[in-house]
């Protein structure tokens, strides 16, 4: 995070170039303003790159057999242009070589890790396990070391979710 305050720091400063290369290029015909407003746009611009980036960059830190299930995007009251432009705040990932397939009563079964990435001041990543039985669609948390299945928490895919052809259809 220091490295993005530093960056927008100096992106401020070659915009304030600009301006100032501007104003003197004009003979001092635009206002004495214009060289904060340019600084002050340059910082703006590059915050705005670097979040809607954010996305991408993560995407290019995977592995190759990481697999992106979904992603989020959203809007901030802050972020007025993000209501044009909905910026992905989130995103769910499978990672392929960590999932153990295995059969069961004929049923075909999946253990994975869903990893979840979320952009907020600092990135976070969690993980959960689950147990997928690709027969019946059926989803599992697991819990634990032990990997315990908490049952309660079942749920069913639909046959055409993003997950269950991650999967069940490789």
């Amino acid at each position: 995070m220091l490295w993005h305050l530093v960056a927008a720091v100096f992106a401020g400063l070659a915009a304030a170039g600009v301006g100032l290369f501007l104003r003197v290029v004009t003979r001092k015909w635009l206002p004495s303003w214009i060289v904060p407003v340019c600084a002050g746009l340059g910082m703006l611009a590059y915050q705005i790159n670097h979040e809607y980036s954010w996305f991408s960059h993560k995407q290019s830190q995977l592995p190759e057999s990481a697999q992106v299930i979904s992603s989020e995007k959203g809007e901030a009251f802050w972020r007025p242009w993000t209501y044009f432009f909905p910026m992905t705040i989130a995103f769910r990932v499978v990672d392929q070589d960590n999932m153990v397939k295995s059969e069961a009563n004929d049923q075909q079964l999946v253990e994975f890790i869903l990893y979840h990435f979320e952009k907020l001041h600092m990135d976070r990543v969690t993980t959960q396990a689950y147990l997928l039985n690709c027969t019946t669609r059926d989803l599992l948390p697991l819990e634990g070391e032990q990997r315990q299945p908490r049952t309660t928490e079942m749920r069913q895919l639909k046959d055409s979710a993003p997950l269950y052809q991650a999967l069940c259809n490789t």
